[in-house]
């Protein structure tokens, strides 16, 4: 199974890489769009600013094939960043234009809870709405690793397949057809994370 990580300069490859390798998955760090199609799973990873990375998607050309890898009903996995760039707009430093697969607003995380340091960095459970798809066979709740000051609000809640509390519910991951998104980061999330990873290449 060939499965591409996209290098579209926002970090964070070698991890995810390792993660896969992990699971028996020789996973390919891909820098050159041309590569997208051939390939049966995409992983879009990444870490820093909302702008910067929609911005690097469309410079580089990436964009057209990504949407066509998904219309092919090709499994896609959004990390972190690469959740949060499925959002129709992003509110970081003014408002950007995202991918627009997932209907919502990617905020700054807020609470009234003086003691919630952002951004939000650490282990914290994941309550499991659908438990098929990214969660199956993982019972009602896991523990991953988050490190983000930016959340997706989707507009249609269906779409959300786990929420965490950390001062205020947030979606932690969504799922709708062929795509998948976490907010944390499986790869650093050790069992959990590769049970999640797992699942995602059975899908």
């Amino acid at each position: 199974m060939k499965v591409a990580i996209i290098n579209y300069g926002m970090g964070n490859l070698r991890s995810v890489a390792n993660a896969f390798e992990a699971l028996g998955c020789a996973a390919h760090v891909i820098s050159d769009p041309d590569e997208l199609p051939s390939a049966e799973r995409v992983v879009l990873p990444g870490v820093g600013a909302f702008a910067d990375g929609m911005a690097n998607l469309k410079a580089a050309g990436w964009i057209p094939l990504l949407e066509e890898a998904r219309d092919r009903g090709r499994p896609f996995l959004g990390l972190c960043l690469g959740m949060q760039l499925l959002a129709t707009a992003g509110t970081e430093h003014g408002v950007h234009a995202g991918l627009n697969w997932i209907a919502g607003t990617v905020e700054r995380f807020q609470s009234k809870d003086t003691s919630i340091r952002i951004p939000h960095i650490g282990w914290n459970d994941v309550r499991f709405i659908k438990r098929e798809g990214l969660y199956a066979g993982m019972g009602d709740m896991g523990t991953f690793y988050f490190v983000h000051s930016y959340i997706l609000r989707p507009d249609d809640a269906a779409v959300i397949s786990g929420n965490t509390n950390y001062g205020i519910d947030f979606a932690a991951s969504v799922e709708r057809g062929n795509i998948f998104a976490t907010q944390f980061h499986p790869e650093k999330s050790q069992k959990a994370g590769l049970a999640v990873l797992k699942n995602f290449l059975a899908a």
